[in-house]
């Protein structure tokens, strides 16, 4: 599902970083190796329809690499 950020991430916590991470392997075969963290943050997103709501966000983010594979993982509700 498509969906676009709007506005700031707010609440961002690291879920986990280096050898923690289980997709390690991948994201360093796929983006280069990198010093990887996967962290969570809440937000407003845009849906593909144009509904906006309140999500809990996933992505992994690696130093000099940046912002990849961001994940809804649940919704909070209407905004």
């Amino acid at each position: 599902m498509y969906f676009k950020i709007v506005g700031e991430i707010r609440n961002i916590e690291t879920i986990a970083a280096g050898r923690g991470i289980k997709n390690l392997n991948r994201l360093n075969k796929t983006y280069g190796k990198a010093n990887w963290r996967k962290l969570k943050g809440l937000c407003r997103v845009e849906l593909e329809d144009g509904v906006i709501l309140g999500a809990e966000i996933h992505w992994y983010e690696g130093h000099g690499v940046g912002k990849k594979e961001c994940k809804i993982k649940r919704y909070l509700g209407k905004e």
